[in-house]
């Protein structure tokens, strides 16, 4: 009985060895940063949107293991198509928004926006997947806490781009050849891996010295890999009265901020009005137009005081620089009065910037 079991073995261990019959191999991507190195980029107070490594090669037939290990999503769509978006109108109107003051925002009316529910319900973290290039895969949102991994067997040769619906321009590759073709080795893979951390580290180590033009303030700072400062720089700025300033997206951000200043620190204070509206966008399905929307009517720019809206309510609305967000990329306001203003992003609520107008 030994000695069948071990010449059994010893027969499948050579039709194994032939071309053609290999068992199948497996590589990983991290989405995000590698745990490994999470620490060096938290002290540098700064996250990297991209798949790690960004790009891989296997055979035919192998497997490749996509872990959650930051907010990411992966999007492989059929050939010729596009990811699917991150927020999708809902096909109802916004009505009956009003502001402190009792007067109702320009955006009633406007379509009501959520985030996209083929996403938010198509889940697939901890399940097997096949991609050969002509039907979508997609892992959908990783709101489950610690997402499992994701195997995705590629059935077809080729080259496939993939995208995170999160972060608009954060990509990865993955090209697949034929069994027998040459792909590289894991020590070759682990170098490669080696290489991006160790960039991706020295451009974040860069962005809290990232100069911006006067008046203007960047909501967040952004490097050519998609490292990501959650910060505003500057975070502090001295204008007089009468000066327009500038709140922009940096040009290489695959994130979604806003700049919205009013009543309350939404960290400190989650029940204030800045609090509850965070709140809001963060839990709810479809998030109140007044996180969403700016609030300046379009072709306006509005005069802050701490009467405007009847509370000093300001805010930029939803921006970005690639996923065709409400208003745009940036938004400017106006400061009519001497004062403190607070602004900070209602998506990231931790971001913190302070406007001392004289």
């Amino acid at each position: 009985m030994t000695r069948r079991r071990t010449a059994g073995a010893i027969a499948i261990g050579a039709l194994l060895a032939l071309p053609g019959v290999a068992e199948a191999k497996t590589k990983t991507v991290n989405m995000g940063i590698p745990p490994a190195s999470g620490k060096a980029f938290q002290n540098a107070g700064v996250d990297v949107n991209d798949f790690f490594p960004h790009g891989v090669t296997i055979n035919k037939g192998d497997k490749v293991k996509f872990l959650a290990v930051g907010f990411h999503s992966f999007d492989f769509p059929p050939r010729g198509g596009d990811m699917l978006p991150l927020i999708t109108p809902t096909g109802q109107k916004v009505s009956g928004e009003n502001d402190a003051a009792g007067a109702p925002f320009w955006f009633n009316g406007q379509d009501q926006v959520s985030f996209n529910p083929l996403l938010a319900a198509g889940a697939t973290f901890g399940k097997k997947l096949t991609f050969n290039g002509s039907k979508r895969i997609i892992s959908g949102l990783p709101l489950a806490d610690k997402p499992k991994p994701i195997t995705v067997t590629f059935k077809k040769s080729g080259k496939y781009t993939y995208y995170c619906n999160i972060h608009a321009g954060m990509k990865g590759t993955v090209t697949v050849k034929d069994k027998g073709k040459s792909v590289p080795s894991a020590k070759a893979d682990k170098k490669a891996l080696q290489r991006q951390v160790a960039t991706a580290l020295t451009t974040a180590k860069k962005l809290p010295k990232t100069q911006v033009p006067a008046n203007t303030i960047d909501v967040g700072a952004s490097g050519k890999h998609g490292e990501e400062l959650f910060a505003f720089v500057p975070d502090a700025l001295t204008v007089p009265v009468g000066t327009a300033v500038t709140f922009r997206m940096h040009p290489a951000s695959y994130d979604i901020h806003t700049a919205t200043t009013g009543p309350g620190d939404p960290e400190a204070d989650p029940n204030s009005y800045l609090g509850q509206l965070a709140k809001k966008f963060a839990e709810e399905p479809v998030p109140p137009g007044q996180a969403v929307y700016r609030s300046e009517q379009p072709g306006t720019q509005g005069t802050l005081t701490p009467a405007l809206h009847g509370n000093g309510f300001w805010n930029s609305g939803l921006m970005d620089t690639s996923n065709g967000s409400v208003i745009g990329s940036s938004d400017s306001v106006k400061f009519g009065a001497a004062g403190t203003y607070d602004f900070y992003c209602m998506v990231h609520p931790f971001m913190h910037a302070r406007v001392t107008v004289q």
